[in-house]
């Protein structure tokens, strides 16, 4: 069996949680688990987050997936439906609907269904991806408000700058505008304003990226935030070489030795998720000491320098992220986000869930 696995920390997801409730006291908290728990494993993470107020997936089989596995928080479907047919299926489930526009509004309103659904109306404040726009906003409140099939309502928006030095001020000015006075719940916290902005901190905050352990602000470490990774993706190498000056390794000689210097394989490549394009200097990890990837990425295989690490042999353990190396070393190395790597690792990486 190839050695690359992926381990998940229970107790790291229930260290971040409490740093979201630490931030939060006056919240609830809904955790944010789509995409297979952001490629962790989504019953893997829900236990880790059994504490959380909630969880917010993004498919209807995800949510039926966790009430059926016995969890009883409240649970929001971040798009809401895509047809109508699935309001009645949501509602025997007792699961949240988004509403960002006039269809799903039209849906509800001519629906017949077993019981009410509680809905999330979601506004446009600047992302420009979902949600109704702020002039017909309270129209489609007034629609949802004397609509039968609708048993509660919670205001919502998401923020496209939280992360960046736009901050959240405007579109936070736009959707208090409108609604700070209104009688509902409210929602707009993402793990970037959770962390930089309190006044952000309504009845509901939904943390995602960092309850895994990585960070939503560019620059700025977990540690920063004393959050803990989550995932430990972890190989071992397979074989050595020693390149002689002038000697490449892997396709495209991407890599060509300046000095006599001992590589190392690691049974990890992009079939793996590991990115392609990550570049030579990209930092990993053997037998626990710091070094650098050199070469292209192949489909089964990466490779490292190992000339300062005479004790690195076969069979010695590689970190590719986790405890060592963050994965947002390696995304920042790569031209991407801590988000993305962790989203894609591949099926066939066995994952291991650790207390």
């Amino acid at each position: 069996m190839r050695p690359i696995q992926a381990t998940v920390s229970q107790h790291a997801l229930a260290h971040n949680l409490n740093v979201v409730k630490q931030l939060s006291p006056n919240s609830k908290v809904m955790s944010v688990v789509k995409a297979n728990g952001y490629g962790h494993g989504l019953f893997n993470v829900a236990h880790g987050l059994h504490a959380a107020d909630g969880f917010a997936v993004l498919g209807l089989n995800e949510a039926i997936d966790l009430r059926e596995a016995g969890f009883t928080q409240t649970i929001l479907l971040l798009e809401g439906v895509f047809d109508a047919r699935e309001l009645n299926i949501a509602a025997s489930y007792h699961v949240d609907v988004v509403v960002h526009c006039q269809l799903q509004i039209d849906m509800l309103q001519q629906a017949s269904l077993i019981a009410p659904l509680h809905v999330h109306l979601k506004m446009n404040t600047g992302m420009n991806r979902l949600g109704l726009m702020p002039e017909v906003y309270l129209q489609a409140l007034n629609a949802l408000k004397g609509c039968v099939n609708v048993s509660g309502i919670t205001l919502m928006t998401h923020f496209a700058t939280a992360d960046e030095a736009l901050g959240v001020e405007k579109p936070l000015a736009i959707f208090n505008s409108l609604v700070k006075h209104l009688p509902y719940a409210k929602s707009v916290a993402n793990s970037a304003s959770i962390l930089r902005y309190p006044e952000t901190h309504l009845d509901w905050v939904r943390p995602g990226i960092m309850l895994y352990g990585a960070t939503p602000v560019s620059g700025t470490p977990i540690e920063y935030f004393n959050l803990k990774p989550v995932m430990q993706l972890t190989s071992q190498l397979i074989a050595t070489q020693i390149l002689a000056v002038g000697e490449s390794v892997g396709y495209g000689q991407r890599f060509t030795a300046t000095q006599p210097t001992r590589i190392g394989i690691v049974a990890c490549g992009y079939a793996d998720g590991y990115p392609r394009h990550a570049p030579n200097s990209t930092p990993i990890a053997v037998n626990g000491k710091l070094t650098h990837s050199v070469g292209r990425v192949s489909m089964d295989m990466m490779f490292c320098d190992i000339t300062s690490i005479p004790d690195a042999t076969i069979g010695s353990p590689v970190e590719l992220w986790g405890n060592i190396v963050a994965v947002d070393a390696v995304a920042e190395a790569s031209g991407t986000v801590g988000y993305e790597l962790l989203c894609a690792v591949a099926p066939r990486v066995p994952m291991k869930v650790v207390d």
